[in-house]
């Protein structure tokens, strides 16, 4: 952890009063930081949370009820429905590595501001498209507005975190939970908006509409706000009339160091198990809501309830562990935390409604994916050279949703076997992951004494 010393010292001049409290006679007094302040999150800090909020708020106005407007509205076959929605999720999350390769190259100013145009663009569309192909098309561009702006922001956000770390003494877990939780509470109020435009009548076009509304503050927020950072794929003394500095950073490709990195690739299968973990909210957690009520009407409220407990605990459970245990640590014990949701399934009794095996999957993920999504991205920084930051930001993003593409199929397969195989199964993945963890440096900010330095 970064030290933080007055640039005087008490000699230079009178101490406040607060400050001599308790001060030996005799003994020089000292100057007393406030924590509050010297850890404050700077006004780019403060940008970059505000940006995460007002994204997900645009996008999730609109994401909830589009399998209803393709399927219902535009009466699309359900395998189309599924095609269409496959697709969006695939030209984001498959593409986030090039986002972060474009923000290395570029910096993130142009790319954030190319995905917001984009993203208003491909809403505009969806909003009037008619035809099969329209709104394919209007979602790829959805997707890929997303896969550029979201890797440039992540990247930028751990960076900061990095560096306010570096300057002030606080965790970087501090920043990147309230990066997450500021994510989670757009995603929160993001369907209310939605559901407020549906119930007034304006309809899937009215929703299409407020999310392109949105990200045209955004857009103009940042043009005025957002700072013309420098690329960081060239070091500055790169760029020096000596070849040697000139010739060596080229040396080896972004891509290669990246991707040919054992420890930065172990990080990538231990995130890609809780994601594959997370996506049974969305497959095995229905088949449980169905089986326990017979129905699919208190699914909303299980989802909502994950949204709350990150709205409320992730600072303070991140603040609480940052403190206490290694990155790598928080990594290993949220995934074991996941992996305990699972199990927990076929053991606890059917509560009201025999809705208690769900809440009880649904709380004990949300709370060990608190602890591990910061930790996880707080390690990034750690393994990768800076110039490397964004690349690696979207391929962790990348890598994870090629893997939770090929883990769907298996995981589904466990829809039919009996309920305590299922789970079990289920639990392992996590479980698995947690292992993984437990190779990579423990990360604290900083590293093992063995670990590298990162630039800054």
């Amino acid at each position: 952890m970064a030290s933080h010393e007055p640039a005087h010292t008490a000699a230079d001049e009178p101490a406040p009063a607060d400050a001599r409290v308790g001060t030996p006679a005799g003994e020089r007094p000292r100057l007393r930081l406030r924590p509050r302040l010297a850890s404050a999150p700077t006004p780019y800090l403060r940008l970059l949370t505000a940006t995460q909020f007002a994204f997900n708020i645009g996008f999730y106005a609109v994401l909830p009820y589009l399998a209803t407007h393709l399927g219902g509205g535009l009466g699309m076959a359900g395998w189309l429905v599924g095609l269409v929605l496959g697709l969006r999720t695939f030209s984001q999350q498959g593409l986030f590595v090039v986002g972060g390769a474009l923000t290395d190259r570029y910096g993130p100013r142009p790319v954030v501001l190319a995905g917001c145009t984009l993203r208003i663009a491909g809403f505009g569309w969806l909003a009037f498209a008619g035809s099969t192909a329209t709104v394919i098309a209007a979602v790829l561009l959805i997707g890929f507005a997303a896969a550029l702006f979201s890797p440039a922001v992540e990247s930028e956000a751990a960076r900061e975190a990095v560096r306010h770390e570096r300057d002030t003494g606080a965790p970087r877990a501090h920043v990147l939970a309230l990066f997450s939780a500021a994510g989670q509470a757009g995603a929160f109020i993001g369907p209310l908006l939605g559901s407020l435009l549906l119930l007034l009548g304006g309809g899937f076009r009215a929703a299409c509409l407020a999310g392109a509304a949105v990200f045209v503050g955004v857009l103009a927020g940042h043009a005025r706000l957002m700072p013309r950072a420098a690329p960081v794929s060239e070091p500055a003394d790169a760029r020096a009339p000596d070849a040697v500095t000139r010739t060596a950073p080229r040396a080896r490709s972004p891509w290669r160091a990246v991707f040919t990195n054992r420890a930065f690739l172990l990080l990538c299968l231990a995130y890609s198990s809780y994601l594959i973990a997370y996506n049974q909210l969305y497959l095995s957690l229905p088949v449980e809501v169905e089986r326990a009520t017979g129905s699919g009407a208190a699914l909303g409220w299980l989802f909502a309830l994950s949204s709350l407990l990150v709205v409320v605990a992730q600072v303070p459970l991140t603040r609480l562990s940052a403190r206490r245990i290694a990155p790598r640590t928080a990594l290993a014990t949220g995934l074991g935390t996941v992996a305990a949701g699972f199990a927990a399934v076929p053991l606890a009794p059917a509560g009201p409604g025999g809705l208690l095996p769900g809440a009880a999957l649904v709380v004990l993920l949300t709370l060990g994916q608190m602890l591990l999504v910061p930790a996880a991205r707080g390690l990034v920084p750690d393994l990768v050279e800076d110039r490397q930051l964004g690349l690696a930001t979207g391929a962790l993003s990348s890598v994870s949703g090629i893997a939770v593409l090929a883990g769907s199929a298996a995981t589904g397969a466990l829809l039919d076997a009996p309920a305590p195989v299922r789970w079990a199964a289920l639990a392992a993945v996590p479980l698995a992951g947690a292992a993984l963890a437990f190779t990579l440096p423990a990360g604290r900010g900083g590293k093992d004494r063995g670990t590298r330095a990162v630039a800054g």
